[in-house]
């Protein structure tokens, strides 16, 4: 059920953690597993970067590293910044409905 309800809303977490920072993919897992998302796959992280930059919500570009091959960064567009404003509200106003739907099982339980 968690993968399920990650698919609905990893676009968006993606999007306000770039906000803070750029970041590349496996900065990104970490900050999520940090962030209380458990381990994201990268056949799930990975689709949903290339997601937003074919959207032009992130740019990219490679950097190279001092550990290895270079790295694929990803930074916020401004209409990425936009759109997670918007889609935050959004998710605020669905969540506080599905918490008024769920609340009253916590007297049941």
């Amino acid at each position: 059920m968690r993968q399920q309800w990650l698919h609905g809303f990893l676009d968006l977490c993606l999007l306000c953690l770039l906000a803070e920072r750029r970041d590349y993919g496996l900065g990104l897992g970490q900050r999520l597993a940090e962030s209380g998302f458990g381990d994201v796959p990268g056949g799930t992280l990975y689709p949903s970067l290339l997601r937003l930059e074919k959207q032009g919500l992130v740019r990219t570009d490679w950097v190279p590293s001092a550990t290895g091959p270079r790295r694929k960064y990803y930074e916020v567009s401004e209409e990425g910044r936009v759109v997670a404003v918007e889609r935050a509200e959004a998710w605020r106003g669905f969540r506080d409905a599905v918490d008024r739907v769920t609340e009253s099982l916590g007297s049941r339980a």
